[in-house]
């Protein structure tokens, strides 16, 4: 088991990282105890109880990505149904979503994700420019508490793929390159959800994002 601990000066929430070997998690660590969190990294499934929240994030292919995060499936369903916030990031946040075309156009068999937010994760169009990479305007669609004070900003997307809801309501923000895409999904509960972008590389904007999710977490 890899387990790492730190404090923030001033410990708002405490909050695990799933360490499930696809994920930036020194950046986001970081970012966490920027935003007030006690960040715990670790691959012990018995540890997501105890948490105020739950960050999932990732980099790198759908497949590789849930066939990781397999061991620790069944915990995030259950932190998600005890209504324990679970927070995916990129890769993170599109494994949330039911299936994703990535493993179509791999060759491969459909691949399922965690089905929080019933939906599929799909490949820009041809003639777009993969993958997406840059600053990019948000737009808030819905209010969520993950989003106050973000609305007209700009985050730091890298994907190929973007998500698509089956709840258009499941878009909180969205931004465009080519087409209008979303940004953060999250379910009908509001205690799982999900950005596109790197909060971790986004500047204000993400440290915004995270301190709002903390937030989230400290009331809990």
């Amino acid at each position: 088991m890899s387990t790492q601990s730190a404090r923030a000066p001033t410990t708002l929430a405490e909050v695990v990282i799933v360490d499930y070997g696809l994920g930036n998690l020194r950046s986001v660590t970081r970012g966490l105890e920027r935003a007030g969190a006690e960040v715990e990294i670790t691959d012990d499934p018995d540890a997501f109880a105890e948490a105020d929240g739950i960050v999932l994030p990732g980099v790198g292919a759908f497949r590789e990505g849930v066939e990781n995060a397999g061991p620790y499936r069944e915990a995030l369903l259950e932190a998600a149904e005890r209504g324990q916030p679970v927070f995916g990031i990129c890769l993170g946040m599109q494994m949330l979503l039911t299936e994703s075309e990535e493993a179509d156009h791999d060759g491969e068999a459909d691949v399922t994700g965690l089905d929080l937010i019933p939906g599929r994760n799909v490949r820009f169009a041809q003639g777009q420019k993969v993958p997406h990479m840059g600053w990019n305007e948000l737009s808030v669609e819905r209010e969520h508490p993950l989003v106050e004070g973000i609305d007209g900003e700009y985050a730091y997307f890298v994907h190929s793929y973007y998500a698509e809801p089956e709840e258009p309501e499941a878009t909180t923000v969205t931004t465009e390159y080519g087409i209008e895409f979303p940004a953060i999904v999250a379910n009908r509960e509001g205690n799982v959800f999900g950005t596109q972008f790197h909060p971790e590389k986004s500047g204000e904007t993400g440290l915004q994002i995270l301190r709002n999710f903390v937030g989230i977490c400290a009331e809990e």
